[in-house]
């Protein structure tokens, strides 16, 4: 029998447990989870988040059933094809069934056929209703994308999973999965927040190697090009989202993402880019000089979100919500306000609206970068993995500001996540004066 690929950054007691959690928490129930399908392209196949979250399985076209009554879980999975298997590898079969079932510790493994018969009895079925996130997908990404999709009378009409089990099961109340799997995903394991300390250190290992690299002239794209190298590097599979690399000008689009404008001296640089490693992703954000010194009003404006962001990292515990904290924070930032003194008005404004409207825990983040959501409007509590990410507009001269970190809430406060990636303006102005990738290596640019 070949050796079947199958993850290893999680243990199959891992995926059990979660199993046997969601069989709780649908009581009569049976859920029924879709794989991805292939692409039809020479790319690496990636599933999709919630089926990789109960089984670790990486291979197309497959299915999970999980029954709440006995808390059996059931892969549906296609045959093996011998001659893709010669040229591939072979991985996770219903030909292999007792090796499957090892890895996995799912129960049963059966045909894909078999699927529609098991489920006809059901009396109550649950499927995600939300779509499902691949490559680089969040639910936000995948809002865009129907809310696109929507406006073009020519898109090919795509039956929801959740519809196709409706008519399949015509007998059968069928619920919304997603609530559930959100829920559980929201809350990460101790397994879960250790490949997430490993994403958060290659993720600052990245960004630091890119600020290293920064000088006039580069495009944007070349430091994305050094993160990547990082990731690989280091087993990830890739980046983990579209990166953010805006010079200049092209920092006030927040999400700007064609990364092919050269950096001018004078200008700032933002990188906002993670790996995507054993399906888990980070999330970071630093603003450095392209030249390696910061302009006056560089170092006044990013200078205080690097501290204010000092100050929410000190602040930020367990019980928490953003209006807590916002009242914690306007207490102890009164006395700074009242002593500092702007070099321009338009920078007061931006600040004050940063301090009492600007919520900094701004997404969870996960096996998605912006992953399970409702832990704005509820108190934190450990397990929770967020973006701290304080932002600034000053918006009469079109000036974006932020500093990023992923944190992780614990017991007693938060632990950082990303911090091995300089916040400190002379710290990173003393990095940069470090050969980087680039620097070692010309002989690696063609021209």
């Amino acid at each position: 029998m070949p050796d079947l690929h199958y993850q290893d950054a999680f243990p199959p007691s891992e995926f059990a447990r979660r199993r046997s959690a969601l069989a709780a928490a649908i009581g009569e129930g049976v859920a029924v989870l879709q794989g991805a399908p292939s692409t039809g392209a020479f790319d690496l196949f990636r599933q999709y988040n919630d089926f990789y979250y109960l089984t670790g399985a990486e291979c197309p076209h497959a299915y999970l059933t999980i029954d709440g009554r006995t808390g059996r879980s059931v892969l549906y999975l296609l045959p093996t094809d011998e001659r893709l298997a010669e040229l591939e590898g072979a991985e996770l079969s219903v030909t292999f069934p007792d090796e499957t079932l090892r890895l996995t510790g799912c129960d049963d493994v059966k045909p894909l056929e078999a699927l529609a018969g098991d489920l006809r009895s059901a009396k109550q079925v649950y499927a995600p209703h939300l779509p499902q996130e691949g490559l680089q997908a969040c639910q936000d990404t995948l809002r865009v994308q129907a809310k696109m999709a929507a406006q073009d009378p020519w898109r090919a009409a795509a039956e929801s999973f959740a519809n196709r089990i409706a008519s399949l099961c015509p007998e059968a109340e069928v619920r919304d999965l997603s609530p559930t799997l959100g829920a559980m995903r929201r809350i990460k394991s101790a397994t879960e927040i250790d490949q997430m300390r490993f994403t958060g250190r290659l993720t600052a290992m990245a960004v630091s190697e890119a600020m290293r690299c920064t000088t006039p002239g580069l495009l944007e794209g070349q430091l994305r090009a050094v993160a990547e190298y990082v990731y690989l590097l280091n087993g990830a599979t890739g980046g983990g989202y579209r990166p953010i690399i805006a010079g200049g000008d092209n920092i006030w689009n927040i999400h700007y993402y064609r990364n092919n404008c050269r950096l001018q001296a004078g200008d700032l640089v933002l990188m906002d880019y993670a790996p995507d490693a054993a399906n888990y992703t980070s999330d970071i954000g630093r603003m450095w000089p392209v030249s390696g010194r910061y302009e006056p009003w560089q170092r006044e404006l990013y200078g205080f979100v690097v501290d204010y962001q000092q100050l929410l990292l000190d602040l930020v515990r367990p019980g928490m919500t953003w209006d807590n904290l916002r009242q914690e924070v306007e207490a102890k930032m009164a006395p700074t306000l009242s002593r500092v003194r702007w070099s321009r008005p338009s920078f007061e404004t931006g600040v004050r609206q940063l301090l009492t409207t600007c919520n900094p825990l701004t997404h969870e983040v996960g096996m998605a970068v912006h992953d399970s959501s409702g832990y704005q409007t509820e108190p934190l509590e450990p397990g929770v993995v967020f973006a701290l990410d304080p932002q600034l507009w000053v918006r009469e001269e079109k000036l974006y500001i932020r500093v990023e970190d992923t944190v992780v809430v614990t017991d007693s406060g938060i632990e950082n996540l990303t911090p091995q990636c300089p916040h400190d303006l002379d710290a990173v102005t003393e990095l940069m004066k470090e050969p980087g990738l680039m620097q070692l290596r010309p002989d690696l640019f063609a021209d």
